[in-house]
């Protein structure tokens, strides 16, 4: 079949490679321009047109190009921009979407399936319509969400499952699409103050945080992210935020154990290797707000 392929990130780079090795005849892949990307801030393009490039496809940022291309199908995993209803017009097209729509419609299905404590979540093959992810779908498959699933593990995982089901069903004809039942949740961007770590938050919410990737909360004055952590009870009475053994101590009386942790201006580091350096003292506080909770006991003395 002859394609059009839309997409941006990593995510979308292993159904553009699969799409490839099936011999589909790929006549366009259009992604965003290139952007300033890393530390260096050197401008690059996108994972999808670096591999796009690698494998000799042509490459477009102009999405009225998808028009003349000459495509039977376009193909979308994760793009990152509103297709406009002339471009769907002119060309047909497929999302691969990383959810059991219609939960989770919107940018961030993964990371919101893991902070609403989900058990389940999957992946769509379902028509591109105007709306925001509100097609009928073609192909769906689930996944389960373990306890300790971190973000970047689930979605490795719907991209490896999605690439299989993608390819496999256009082998075989997408046939009738069916409409999507159940009740509709949007899964909007995450924002940064979402990943703020706020240790009067339940043990199990904290650690949802922490999975999903970024977290962050305060010590001694500056950023402390924590990438990863593992839940536990805590050893005895102490505070939201305060430090008892090597536990942070969460608003339910149960904790976090710090595993890898990163100092502002430090690379990674496991909790151990942090310690031995800041040598972290039983009682001191972790969260600006432990702070603004103590100041408020202050004024209302």
């Amino acid at each position: 079949m002859r394609l059009a392929y839309l997409g941006t990130p990593e995510m979308s780079v292993p159904p553009l490679l699969a799409l490839h090795e099936a011999g589909h005849d790929i006549a366009l892949v259009e992604t965003r321009a290139d952007a300033r990307r890393g530390r260096g801030g050197r401008t690059g393009p996108s994972p999808v047109k670096q591999a796009a490039l690698d494998l000799g496809l042509r490459v477009s940022h102009d999405m009225a190009d998808l028009v003349d291309a000459g495509s039977e199908l376009g193909v979308v995993v994760a793009y990152g921009r509103i297709i406009p209803g002339a471009v769907l017009a002119a060309l047909p097209m497929v999302n691969l979407h990383f959810s059991l729509l219609p939960r989770w419609r919107g940018a961030a299905p993964v990371e919101r399936a893991i902070l609403a404590g989900d058990d389940v979540t999957g992946v769509c093959v379902m028509d591109v319509e105007e709306g925001l992810d509100t097609g009928a779908v073609y192909a769906m498959a689930e996944v389960p969400i373990g306890s300790e699933t971190t973000a970047d593990e689930l979605r490795r995982e719907l991209v490896d499952l999605g690439t299989r089901l993608l390819v496999d069903r256009l082998a075989a004809g997408l046939g009738e699409p069916e409409p999507q039942h159940g009740d509709v949740t949007y899964a909007h961007k995450i924002s940064p103050d979402e990943r703020r770590l706020d240790w009067r938050r339940p043990a199990v919410e904290l650690h949802r945080v922490v999975r999903v990737g970024n977290a962050f909360t305060t010590f001694r004055g500056e950023r402390f992210k924590l990438h990863a952590a593992d839940r536990t009870a805590a050893p005895g009475a102490a505070a939201p935020g305060e430090l008892v053994g090597d536990v942070i101590t969460a608003g339910d009386g149960q904790a976090l154990r710090p595993v890898q942790v990163q100092q502002a201006g430090s690379p990674r580091m496991s909790w151990q290797s942090f310690a031995n350096g800041a040598r972290p003292a039983d009682g001191e506080r972790f969260g600006d707000e432990a702070a603004e909770a103590d100041n408020d006991d202050t004024v209302g003395r």
